[in-house]
This record gives C-alpha cells, structure tokens and sequence, in this order.
C-alpha cells in the first residue's frame, strides 16, 4: 500500500492538469471530514500514517494513492468518485464503460457455461467463461432475474443485451456491470457466436437462487374510437400498447378554432367542453362545445368591428372567469395573436408586457386592481388603443358582455390564414430575470395531444380539472387545446386564494377524473388530513412546472393509492419529459422524453454526456420543425440566438439521465451550487429536507463564503406551531448529513415567512441569492 502511495492514481484524474485536480480532491476530502466531525489524528491512524502526511494529502501536495482514496471515501461512507469528481454516483442499476470500464450485462441459462473457479470454498463470487450460441439476428431475448450483482466482460464477437426495456450492443473490450434483480437478458449477434466473461457476485448471505421468468407489465390499449386528434397525428404503440412513435400531419391553413373546436361542435354539438364553478361555488355552469363555438364566433365579429384585424397583438388578463375559453378562440379566428397574462401583475408588470409586445387592445377582469393597474400603466403604453372588461363595466372601458350578443353567431373563415403565423405569446416566469416573451404559432395547439392524451390520460367525456391561472401557459397544457383534441372536458374552478381543503372537496362532488396541479399544491395537500376526503372518481394524477419531492409523492400515494405523474417542459415548449400513460413512475423523475421531441443532454461543449453525468437539457430541432416548440423570442433575436444554436434549443435547465432512460431534474444552470470542490444540485439537498414532517416548503441556494466559495443554504418555511430555534437547526443539519453525502448538508439555515415566488408559484432562487 506504502509504494501504491508514492506512485499515486495519475489514470484516475486523467488530463494534463493534475496538480490542480489533486488541489480539488485533497479540498474535497477536507471539507467532508470537517462535515462530519473527523479529527485529523483519526484519518493518519487509519492510513498508518503520521498526521503531517495525512494533511499533505488534504492540501494536494501529495498524489493520493486510489487504496488511500478508497479507506477515505468508506470512512466517510462516499462513494469514491464524489471525492475524485465532486459529484455522487446517480446510477443503480448498471452502467456502460466501453472496452476498459465497467457495465452491466445479464446470464442466460441456456448458454454454455465454464465455471472458472469450482474448486475453491466459500466463494463469494462465481466466474464463468460463457460461450452464447448466434441464433439469428431477430433471436428472442429472454429477461429473467437473480440475487447480487452480475460482471460480464465480451471476450470475441458481438452481445445484444436487454436490460428492462434498455437494448445495449457490446463489442470485444465492452463490458457491464448491474443490479441481476432487475430483468436482463442476451444473445449473441453479429452474425457469430459470442464468448464473454461473467462474474456474478452473490447477496449477502444468500445463495444465488435459481433465476424465473419476468410478466410483461402491459399498458392500457389505445382508444379503439377516431378521435379528432386522429386526423392530425399517428401514434405507434409497442407491443405493449406503450406510445412509440408519433408522425403529426398538419395542414398549412390549420387553426383550432376552425378544425377543432367547430368540428366538435359539429360532431357532439351537446357534448360538455367545460364545466365551470365560480369562486363561491354558487355558480356551476356547463358549456357545450356548440356553445362555446358560437360565442368565440360572436365575439370574432365584435372584435373586428372594432378595428381588430390578423397580426394585431390583444393582452388577456381573465383570471379563470369562462369568457377566456370563447374569447382566445375568437382571436385565433381573426389570425390575432392572444397574451394571456395573469391577474397579480402590477402596474410595472403590465407596462412592460404592453410596450413589449406593442400590444392594441387588452381585455380584462373587471377586479378593481387589475383596472387599476392596466390604467396606470396605459399612461406609458402608447400602442395601447383599447380596454375592454367582463363580469362587470367601468367608466371608459369596453363592455364585453354587454356588447357581445348583438353581434353574429356566424364567422367564414379566412383564406389567407397559416399555420406558421403567430398564434399565442407567452411570457416566461422569469425565475431567474426578467421575463422572456415566447411566440407559438398555430401548430402549438397539436403539440398538446400527447400531454393530454400519453400524460394527463384524459379520456373523452371524463372530466379534467388543471389548477392554473389562464394567464400561464400551464392553462394550455391543461385546460384547453390538448383536452379538447381528445375530446374530453375541462373543469375550471374561479377561485382567487388557494385553500387545499377546499379543493380537496372538489373531485367527487363533480366526478372529477384526472387532475394536474404544481408541487406546491400537492405539498399543501399532504399537510392535510387526506383521509377525511374522497377519492372514489379520480384515477390519474400529474404534476409539472418545478421538481417534485420524492416524499410528497409517496405520502400521497400512502392515502389515495394513486401514483403522481412528473413531467417536465417549458413556456417554449409542450410536455417534452414525463412518465407517459402506462409506464411506472420512479418519484423523484420527470420520466423519459416524449416521442415528440428528441432530448439530448449536453455539456459546454456541445457534447452528448453518459448516463449519470449532469448535462444541459436541449432539443434537436430547428424553429417551426416541431408543433408545440416555440419559434424565438418576440423582438429579440439576441435571447433567441442564445437559446437556438448548433441546431439545438437550448432550455437552461440541467439534469441527468440514469441507465433507464429516466431524467432527474438539478436545477436551472445557474442553480447548481458549486462549494469545496464539490458541485450539488438545490433540489437533491430539498428533497431530503421536505422529508421533516415539520418542514412545509424549503429552497436552497449557494451563499457566498471566502474560503469554500459558496456554501449550502437552506430557506425552509415551517409547519404552523413548529418553534424555530438553533436546535432544530442542528437536527435538520444532521438529518441531511445522515441522508445524503456530508458535504451536502446546509451550513447556513434561515426560517422564513414565506418564500418569494413568481405570480405561477415558482420559487425565485435569485431573489433568495441577492438577499
């Protein structure tokens, strides 16, 4: 071990800057034994090295030896490469190194076997030389399961290897190393039989049992019925009814208002599109498709009397109220371009959304500080021509409700009209500054099937109830166009406070189905007592717009039994990760990509990394190629260049993928917390925080510090009656460091009132790291 010591791990590192990367580990090294509460005396004992040694090693003047970083990392209990890298390994099932590094390969039972080692005692392992027999290109692999962890190393000719629903082809060199509980399988191909090495590593007192066949975990069938969402995509299922592939078809005139909405309204004139509730539930009314189709023609006629015309831009700030639903459909008939907006911006807000976007007319709730605030701005918006207001009138403003049922039920539909016009803009969070304008065309609407249909599974007919303002491009994703394609209902609720108990009542009183809402609404609901409410009418449930923590998943699938199905996309964007309609969530992942859109993970350079390995989020497509991706940023070519280069969009947002093929979120780029050496994402640090049953909501962020250059800290608002003090503080540290790696824990704590958020209910890390 001495002379190891004296030669070090060169090959560990790797690259030509050596000296600085010893600088990182010994810092790393050091700031984990500090974490931790090791003394100095304690590391020399356990290396047999004096304590002058020892701190030669944390400082980097010494190359440390892999035995020496190995003891170090088990003392810590890291795995070594957090120490080597700054990142804890993320795979658990196996992983791929081509021709010198591990991965992970299966055994067949029906392969030709050398036990290498039958005559030694109490093996812990056992090695065979394996001979696979080529059967052909298109042989079966048969998946099966055993005890402990399994070795494969291909000596000549080519395997095919199936691990679950992953498909790997390795080489002579190639190998595997993986978790045999999970189902594997292989075959020789190439066209020649294939001898490979196998080590299978038994369980810890256990015999290697005998392995069995894995079922086959189907999906629910795709709907047999034509449904209008039909005439604008092909879907292609595997053989287990899982969405494969898809090929959209869209017309070069295609608007929804026309090929959708009028065609329900034609094919099930008297079916429900909407059922609304107002905020003090003593209102309930549904709408027809013939309904709303009628009135989004009607309102079309009123606008252009007014002067509206296609290309003109009309600001929507409509809270829940119905009129939306009608009045975004009649824009969309004139070839106007809709921005919603939600109804908490102030004055400031809107004055730059108006200016902005150059925007003519805007319409309104009749809320006297959404007025307020609009006239305000006004003063400083010279292209704003017209205001206009529902559910009420006011003194210069138009009357929408009053004026609209003097106009006609009739509007012909334009013949200059096409899809690559401008159809929406959106305005982003602004999370992390100010708030991009995003331009969707009409092509977005059919980008909504598959969130509607493969993640929200709504059904037709079924009612879905999305919680958002409809000033968020959240309220697309679940209240309109994707819900509508797939011929089901939409619920909305025009409540103006969030209260969980009373949405909590919502769902068997009107035989809800399916239900989306962000993390930070479930994570209200499982302060609840759930078991005082009914869960009898819903059966899938869905979240997106931030991470979800893995124990919010699991307490409220303890009480309702129903599994919360994560996704991930933008304002720019449909639903482009999620766990899609008859897979199986893991909590904690935004699941796989969607078949709509091809995900890469790339690194600074531009290059693909491998799994387990952090990486940007990114889209391989050009502007207009994919319905539902957006075309640039509104006058603004600047950020769109910055976000559309190389023939990616580029999202910003950082995550890693692991040997499945499931995406785990880290946070926006400039989130990733970067102290000792060591790099950490917010939310993995949250996660484990939000497991207090005290803890309501936490967000972490780097703190500046001169000696680790940022620290750890967490902002976390407390269960009501919970008593702040230095001692819970402590507890939570050492919760952390027991859960998680020992430098991840939070070296600075502050209890807060509340968390700043976006007007969507994002939590602002920026404004946290400028406190």
């Amino acid at each position: 071990m001495a002379k190891e010591a004296e030669n070090g791990p060169a090959n560990v590192f790797g690259g030509s800057d050596v000296a600085e990367q010893l600088k990182l580990t010994g810092k790393r090294i050091c700031e984990a034994r500090k974490a931790l509460g090791i003394s100095i005396r304690e590391m020399a004992s356990l290396h047999h090295i004096t304590e002058s040694e020892y701190l030669r090693h944390e400082t980097g003047e010494v190359d440390s030896s892999f035995s020496f970083l190995l003891q170090t990392a088990e003392r810590f209990g890291m795995d070594i490469n957090a120490l080597i890298t700054g990142e804890s390994p993320r795979l658990s099932f196996y992983t791929i190194t081509r021709k010198i590094a591990p991965q992970k390969v299966e055994r067949r039972p029906d392969f030709e076997y050398f036990h290498q080692a039958a005559q030694m005692k109490d093996r812990m392992a056992e090695p065979f030389v394996v001979r696979a027999p080529f059967t052909g290109e298109d042989a079966a692999v048969h998946l099966s399961t055993h005890a402990g962890q399994e070795f494969d190393y291909v000596l000549q000719g080519k395997l095919k290897v199936q691990l679950e629903d992953k498909v790997e082809i390795l080489e002579a060199g190639d190998s595997v190393y993986y978790d045999s509980r999970h189902p594997h399988g292989m075959v020789a191909c190439g066209g020649a039989d294939c001898l490979f090495l196998a080590v299978v590593i038994k369980s810890s007192n256990a015999d290697l049992p005998a392995e069995k066949p894995q079922p086959v975990i189907s999906a629910p069938a795709a709907a047999a019925e034509q449904l209008i969402y039909h005439k604008f995509m092909d879907e292609t299922l595997d053989e287990n009814g899982l969405l494969k592939a898809v090929n959209f078809k869209i017309p070069a005139n295609f608007n929804f208002a026309y090929d959708v909405l009028d065609a329900l309204a034609a094919k099930n004139p008297n079916g429900r599109a909407m059922r609304y509730v107002s905020s003090d539930q003593s209102l309930v009314r549904d709408f027809s498709f013939k309904e709303i189709s009628e009135l989004s023609q009607q309102a079309a006629n009123y606008f252009t009397s007014l002067g509206i015309k296609r290309g003109d831009r009309v600001m929507l700030i409509l809270k829940r109220h119905y009129q939306y639903w009608y009045v975004v459909n009649a824009l969309h008939r004139i070839g106007a371009v809709a921005i919603p907006a939600p109804n908490q911006l102030l004055a400031k807000d809107i004055e730059y959304r108006l200016n902005s976007a150059k925007v003519r007319m805007i319409i309104t709730t009749s809320d006297a500080n959404v007025i307020e605030a609009v006239e305000e701005a006004q003063a400083k918006a010279p292209t704003l021509e017209m205001k206009m207001c529902v559910n009420g009138v006011r003194a210069g403003w138009l009357d929408f409700d009053g004026k609209l049922p003097h106009f006609s039920a009739v509007f012909p539909r334009p013949e200059d009209h096409r899809v690559t016009d401008p159809m929406l803009m959106f305005f982003s969070s602004g999370t992390s500054g100010y708030p991009k304008m995003v331009v969707h065309d009409y092509a977005y609407p059919l980008g909504h099937i598959l969130t509607a249909r493969w993640w929200l599974n709504v059904r037709p007919g079924e009612l879905h109830f999305t919680i958002s303002d409809t000033g968020w491009g959240k309220s697309s994703w679940g209240k309109h166009y994707g819900q509508w394609l797939c011929e089901a209902s939409v619920f909305v609720f025009d409540f103006d406070r969030f209260h969980a108990e009373e949405i909590l009542t919502l769902f068997k009183k009107h035989q809800i189905s399916t239900f989306c809402a962000p993390p930070t609404m479930y994570r209200f609901f499982i302060k609840e007592d759930l078991r005082k409410y009914d869960f009898s009418t819903l059966k899938y449930v869905a979240t997106a717009g931030e991470a979800l923590n893995p124990e919010v998943f699991q307490q409220f699938y303890q009480v309702t039994g129903l599994k919360i199905m994560e996704a991930f996309g933008q304002t720019e964007t449909t639903m482009t990760l999620g766990n899609l309609v008859g897979t199986t969530p893991k909590p904690g992942s935004m699941g796989r990509p969607s078949p709509q859109y091809p995900i890469y993970l790339l690194d600074a350079d531009g290059k693909t990394v491998p799994a387990g390995q952090t990486g940007e989020i990114c889209i391989k497509a050009e502007p207009g190629a994919i319905p539902g991706l957006f075309r640039g940023y509104n006058d603004d070519p600047e950020r769109t260049r910055e976000a559309w280069h190389d023939g990616f969009y580029h999202t910003g947002d950082v995550a890693w993928c692991d040997e499945n093929g499931y995406y785990w979120y880290v946070g926006r780029s400039d989130d990733v917390i970067k102290t000792s050496g060591y790099r950490v994402g917010p939310f993995e640090v949250e996660s484990v925080i939000m497991e207090l049953p005290y803890v309501l909501e936490c967000a972490v962020t780097g703190a500046p510090d001169p000696v680790r250059g940022q620290v750890i800290k967490a902002w976390i608002l407390l269960v009501k009656g919970t008593v702040e003090s230095e001692e819970l503080k402590k507890e939570i540290q050492e919760y952390v460091k027991a859960h998680t790696a020992p430098y991840k824990y939070p070296r600075q704590i502050e209890f807060v009132t509340e968390l700043p958020k976006t007007t969507s209910g994002k939590i602002r890390r920026t404004e946290l790291r400028n406190r």
